[in-house]
């Protein structure tokens, strides 16, 4: 088992309060897993991802424990989490692509990044050549600005700083997101190499789009308002969810070939709950459907057949 987070809670401390962005989740990642991370804005993919590594100086750590290869992850302890970076975890971040110093050339941030984490550059030159050419990039990209490359040829970049080091877990924030269709494949396509090749252990891939993350993914996890809501394989949470809200969001999703005349697209009715204050319970009654006075309660994150969780008291 590569990650263990169990009970994990963290809160952003704000002027008016702490807010409850992740508020009790439990889960593993096992060798190999590639897990796709899914939810509507504001659910806690992001927060979860960088959590996990520890980026943001915003986040209270209130509870909960991580394991990574059967050793504990200092969350809370910031100087403690500086040595783990880029060799036991790395995050590939969220607007990847303006992460990099527009006034250095591409070259020198990747020597700067190693030297950082205690490793000679001319040690791994030839492993950088392999990897940039692996992702569709000449090395001549080395001696370029960022201002020089397109969208693309930048987050492929920041893919391969983020992996140069082989950590043991990759956290894949939005890498899409910002990309036309046919390079979107490409680095994804890119990512699952990476884990064929054992350059990275395991990855959670955060996103909103659930059409390309259930292309490369093993498992899909759906979280909701800072609680994971459902966990299965990839297969089964596109094709039989069985969580309210799950269901919702597949249906959500238009078919390709699909026309206006074989049926509207049907949205989620109401907002997520703020989480300054959060509900009691589950934190979907409000807009499901489904909902009944039991749902009062938290309902736990159970197993219900083998491989798939969900958290729902109409689901047991």
């Amino acid at each position: 088992m590569t990650l263990r987070v169990n009970d994990l809670k963290v809160y952003y401390q704000t002027l008016r309060g702490d807010v409850h962005a992740l508020d009790g989740v439990t889960f593993d990642l096992a060798d190999g897993e590639i897990m796709g991370l899914a939810g509507e804005s504001g659910c806690g993919k992001t927060t979860l991802g960088k959590s996990l590594i520890r980026l943001d100086s915003r986040m209270r750590h209130i509870g909960g424990t991580i394991e990574l290869d059967g050793k504990d992850v200092p969350i809370a302890d910031e100087k403690a989490m500086v040595p783990l970076r880029y060799h036991e975890i790395s995050l590939i971040p969220q607007y990847a692509m303006s992460a990099l110093n527009p006034t250095r050339k591409i070259g020198r941030m990747i020597n700067d990044l190693l030297r950082a984490r205690g490793v000679r550059p001319a040690d791994i030159a030839d492993e950088l050549k392999r990897r940039l050419e692996l992702v569709g990039l000449d090395t001549d990209v080395l001696d370029r600005f960022p201002i020089e490359l397109s969208g693309g040829m930048k987050q492929r970049v920041v893919m391969v700083m983020s992996t140069l080091l082989n950590p043991s877990l990759l956290i894949a924030d939005e890498v899409t997101s910002a990309l036309d269709v046919s390079t979107q494949r490409a680095v994804a396509e890119s990512l699952v190499e990476f884990r064929d090749r054992e350059y990275i252990k395991s990855m959670v891939f955060v996103t909103h789009d659930i059409s390309l993350v259930y292309q490369m993914a093993d498992t899909i996890m759906v979280m909701y308002a800072g609680h994971i809501v459902e966990k299965a394989s990839a297969s089964t949470i596109v094709n039989a969810p069985r969580h309210p809200y799950t269901q919702m969001l597949i249906s959500a999703l238009p078919e390709v070939g699909s026309t206006t005349e074989q049926g509207r697209l049907e949205g989620i009715p109401g907002t997520p709950p703020g989480l300054l204050n959060p509900p009691t319970g589950c934190r979907f009654k409000d807009r499901c459907p489904l909902a009944f006075a039991k749902c009062a309660e938290r309902p736990p994150l159970v197993e219900i057949e083998p491989g798939h969780w969900a958290a729902c008291w109409k689901t047991g």
